[in-house]
């Protein structure tokens, strides 16, 4: 028997109007969007959600809910290109060596050559591997990036990316 303390901890999939996977909300915001007709369930089998009391009513509510209404989502802008969120993007640690000491940022292809200053170009460098690399490409170092850079992705889309694998990995 679950108690009503450990079902409140629980959290429930928000899905678009469209099935894309937005976010994961506490149980009692999808108790108010499926009470104000915002959401329905998307999971109809007891097992795959929780019942919740009340003096006057018995809800269930499933581990997936759709939004019946359509989301005004803000737009989203990709962030620009600053040392804040290029530490963020690779995970504080230098993209040459793995290290997390005294990072500075690197253009992969150096500005004196050409190199723009964009998401696809602008790396996490320690120092040490930065005045290696120096004014010079990787092919002229020989130096190797442990991933290869790019621009953050919409937070729902990264999202719904992270639920796919793990309910794939559910599924395994």
């Amino acid at each position: 028997m679950t108690s009503a303390m450990q079902v409140l901890e629980q959290s429930v999939v928000v899905f678009s109007q469209n099935y894309l996977p937005l976010c994961r909300v506490n149980i009692k915001r999808a108790i108010v969007l499926l009470v104000t007709n915002k959401a329905e369930p998307l999971d109809f089998i007891a097992e795959n959600g929780w019942q919740v009391h009340s003096p006057s009513l018995v809800l269930y509510v499933p581990k997936h809910i759709r939004l019946k209404i359509a989301s005004s989502e803000r737009v989203w802008k990709v962030p620009p290109v600053n040392r804040r969120e290029v530490l963020r993007r690779d995970h504080h640690s230098c993209q040459y060596c793995g290290s997390s000491k005294h990072l500075t940022l690197d253009h992969v292809i150096p500005r004196s050559k050409g190199g723009l200053h964009s998401w696809d170009n602008v790396v996490t460098a320690c120092e040490k591997c930065n005045s290696r690399k120096g004014d010079r490409t990787l092919f002229e170092t020989g130096m190797q990036l442990r991933t290869k850079p790019k621009a953050p992705v919409h937070p729902a889309i990264s999202f719904a990316e992270q639920f796919w694998r793990s309910e794939q990995a559910n599924l395994e």
